[in-house]
């Protein structure tokens, strides 16, 4: 596995070692799991080749303390992708992805005011603005997203459609511990009884029974429920459980 820091570089090799080859994307925050590892497995068996990044993107987080707690694992993340053969891995920092303090951004001003946007304000902004900044600087045939980040995986798509950016955006089936909760680098934030009880907001939402009752079983169960609400053919829905946010769909 090739790892590249600088963007230069990167569009180097991407124009002149990989031009008549087809790249695959999956840009990360770190922290990987099984659910990342199965977007490079899909990507490798579509794609000649595959790039994965690691970047914790502080534009995203509207709460410094999330930041300063989200887990990093470089060294492990590393290994885990060389496991997988990962062709390619582009690790930037801070200076190099905002060297303009990010006074440039991309919004979007309706399904990000929404679900996971209303309780995070600015949140899509960041999210946005870093993917943009990362297919210009990949410049991938297709990336790869999960669906456990859905509302994600649908301004991404609306983005790259909208920008007439010529990637194909590839929503990949979300993957569950054996219990059922959705697999997440928050995870691993949980108590061990909290991480007992995460497991049922996956129950709750897969019940059938309406919104208002679902919040109901959950805020009786010990969560704080954000929201629960039906789009896009699932149901969504964000809670907290201690200090750790969790969100998790099912198709309806």
């Amino acid at each position: 596995m090739i790892i590249i820091r600088n963007p230069k570089k990167w569009l180097f090799v991407r124009k002149n070692k990989i031009k008549n080859k087809t790249l695959g994307f999956v840009p990360t925050m770190g922290a990987l799991h099984e659910g990342h590892l199965s977007l490079i497995r899909r990507s490798k068996r579509e794609n000649d080749l595959t790039c994965a990044s690691i970047f914790i993107n502080p534009a995203q987080f509207n709460d410094k303390n999330d930041l300063k707690n989200y887990p990093a694992s470089l060294e492990s993340d590393i290994k885990k992708l060389k496991s997988e053969k990962t062709d390619f891995l582009f690790l930037p920092d801070e200076k190099t992805m905002y060297s303009d303090g990010y006074s440039f951004k991309v919004s979007e001003n309706s399904i990000s005011k929404s679900l996971c946007g209303k309780s995070r304000p600015g949140h899509f902004d960041g999210v946005l603005t870093v993917v943009m900044k990362l297919f210009n600087i990949a410049r991938p045939d297709s990336a790869y997203f999960g669906e456990k980040d859905y509302q994600q995986y649908v301004l991404i798509k609306n983005m790259s459609e909208a920008f007439f950016m010529n990637i194909e955006i590839i929503p990949c089936p979300l993957i569950r511990e054996k219990d059922g909760l959705a697999l997440s680098s928050r995870n691993r934030l949980l108590s061990e009884k909290e991480r007992l009880s995460a497991q049922l907001l996956n129950k709750a939402l897969k019940t059938g029974k309406s919104k208002n009752d679902i919040k109901r079983i959950l805020n009786k169960s010990g969560f704080n429920v954000e929201y629960v609400e039906n789009k896009w053919g699932r149901k969504l829905a964000a809670a907290k459980l201690g200090k750790v946010r969790l969100i998790d769909n099912v198709k309806i």
